[in-house]
């Protein structure tokens, strides 16, 4: 594995160790209103990783503290609340304004550009998948936005992927933040990351593949 590799998935590591405590106790604390607080701004592209909400709340459900059903609903309903608010800024402010506001949405020009054709080529299916891809979700939300999307259509694909995703990753909480040996956890997370690592870059470049279209 090239070493660029290897830093970007020790990054990937040490930002699921920043954000970790401060999840759990927020979690601990709040139960299903922090979940859907916390899946409602990951959703709508604040750099919150549901990489760590969800398995946490997989872990949670494990000990007790949370229902399964009523977890599931709330990560759901904070999924729902997010991609609205990304869908609604995009459909209203429309791509011009979006496009030279980028700084204010924590999101790279040249990443939107790629989802934005992708979302072109593809519809429904592009939002569908997309929510299934590490760190960049809720990207395609902006192009459905700007396409204006009936929004029974978004809701639906966007729900179907995002279903999928919550319910593996709190059941990778579920089972793996159980494990008691130190080292044994610490590798199935390394596994977990670099999972993610590819699975991001595969789709990426299979994104930037996208045939390019002319821009309004």
């Amino acid at each position: 594995m090239p070493v660029f590799a290897i830093l970007s998935i020790s990054s990937m590591l040490s930002i699921f160790a920043g954000t970790y405590s401060a999840i759990n106790a927020f979690i601990s604390a709040y139960a299903y209103i922090a979940i859907i607080v916390l899946m409602a701004l990951e959703s709508a592209s604040i750099p919150i990783p549901s990489e760590v909400i969800l398995p946490l709340t997989g872990h949670f459900i494990q000990t007790g503290l949370l229902n399964p059903y009523l977890a599931l609903i709330a990560t759901m309903v904070g999924t729902t609340i997010g991609i609205t608010i990304d869908y609604l800024v995009a459909y209203v402010l429309g791509k011009e304004v979006i496009y030279k506001h980028l700084r204010f949405f924590h999101v790279r020009k040249e990443t939107l550009v790629h989802f934005d054709d992708w979302f072109s080529n593809n519809g429904a299916f592009a939002v569908s998948v997309s929510r299934l891809l590490p760190l960049v979700r809720g990207l395609i939300s902006f192009p459905a936005g700007f396409a204006r999307m009936p929004l029974r259509k978004f809701y639906f694909y966007s729900l179907l992927g995002s279903l999928a995703w919550n319910v593996a990753l709190i059941a990778f909480g579920y089972y793996a933040l159980q494990i008691q040996n130190a080292t044994i956890l610490f590798a199935v997370i390394a596994l977990f990351a670099i999972v993610l690592y590819i699975m991001y870059h595969v789709a990426i470049r299979k994104i930037k593949k996208e045939p390019k279209r002319k821009r309004d």
